[in-house]
């Protein structure tokens, strides 16, 4: 929770807080794959989930959390410059490589699957096996959009 305190308070001021800078340690050989991001990451971004924020509602803009890019008006996702810049953002929350060392994958999982004990907008995944989880642990993990 400590490491919080510092997002918490910035998204209650409105003021921006840093993203955490990039992972240190990259795993030997992996990528991260700019295709696979967009046509299989982006979309759980966007997803309605009963009970919980979509994860855009949260983490758009220029807010304290925020690391997504506000889509256009009448946009349903992002424009190819949009995700450019979200692709730039969340890969610095994660380790490449490393799913479980990963703040995107661990934050919105619950405490009980091992995630963290808090997340604002609910926790998404009941279990690291969840569909939009293992999405984005085989991005994590290097894998690449098949052509």
């Amino acid at each position: 929770m400590t490491t919080l305190l510092p997002l918490i308070l910035a998204t209650a001021l409105g003021v921006q807080a840093p993203l955490p800078p990039p992972s240190p340690r990259l795993e030997e050989g992996v990528s991260l794959d700019y295709e696979f991001f967009k046509a299989n990451v982006q979309p759980v971004f966007l997803k309605k989930r009963p009970g919980n924020a979509r994860c855009l509602v949260c983490h758009r803009g220029w807010g304290g959390v925020s690391y997504l890019q506000p889509l256009s008006p009448g946009a349903t996702t992002w424009d190819e410059e949009q995700s450019r810049k979200n692709f730039d953002a969340v890969r610095r929350l994660v380790a490449p490589g490393r799913p479980l060392k990963s703040k995107l994958l661990m934050h919105p999982l619950a405490e009980e699957a091992g995630g963290d004990d808090f997340h604002g907008g609910g926790h998404h995944w009941k279990s690291q096996d969840d569909p939009e989880s293992q999405t984005l642990a085989a991005w994590v993990r290097g894998e690449k959009l098949a052509r």
